[in-house]
């Protein structure tokens, strides 16, 4: 009850501009944030870029925020998670120029079976890296479907693409890390043998 009424005090005292809640509540979300972006983002200037970014929005919306579950932190989370998606996104629509610019081929639904052997020795990062080897269009939609939960629908609005360039750029970004399986577990046996 302590903590909850401390959060409650922290985020008060941001609404009010206090520079020291400012910083308090930067702290306490500033892992769970670059989390969320890194999966968006491919370096650590773009991910402290959105971060900032995104908390910059928060900070201004702050006062509008209305807690969804008597947990004031998750509702929060689930409120900042949206934001830094949303900031993530505008970030890669800035920088890259041909984004979002899908390549609408057949859309193949039936992917072959991921190779378990590599998932199972990765870690959180190493997968991580392998996500952030897709270009910035399969990357965002496999984040957006796959990570965050949306639906093809969602994120063809969210991105300004159709349905069926999100479809088809999942199947591809699908693909592209099952070849990076591959290698994974090539690399994997080569260096075992030796």
């Amino acid at each position: 009850m302590q903590e909850h009424n401390r959060l409650n005090d922290i985020i008060q005292g941001c609404i009010n501009n206090n520079r020291g809640s400012q910083k308090e509540f930067y702290q306490f979300f500033y892992g769970y944030a670059a989390a969320l972006c890194m999966r968006y983002c491919s370096n650590d200037d773009d991910i402290n870029q959105v971060v900032n970014d995104g908390f910059l929005k928060v900070y201004k919306s702050l006062h509008l925020f209305t807690p969804q579950y008597a947990n004031v932190e998750a509702s929060l989370k689930g409120w900042i998670k949206r934001i830094m998606i949303n900031t993530a996104i505008d970030h890669l629509r800035k920088n890259n120029r041909h984004f979002l610019k899908a390549e609408i081929g057949d859309h193949q639904e039936n992917i072959a079976d991921e190779s378990t052997t590599s998932i199972d020795r990765m870690g959180y990062k190493e997968i991580l890296a392998i996500i952030q080897k897709l270009t910035p269009a399969y990357r965002t939609v496999f984040n957006l479907y796959v990570m965050d939960g949306f639906k093809h629908e969602e994120i063809a609005k969210q991105l300004k693409i159709t349905v069926g360039a999100s479809k088809s750029n999942l199947a591809k970004a699908r693909i592209n890390i099952q070849k990076m399986l591959k290698e994974t577990d090539i690399n994997y046996y080569e260096q075992k043998a030796v």
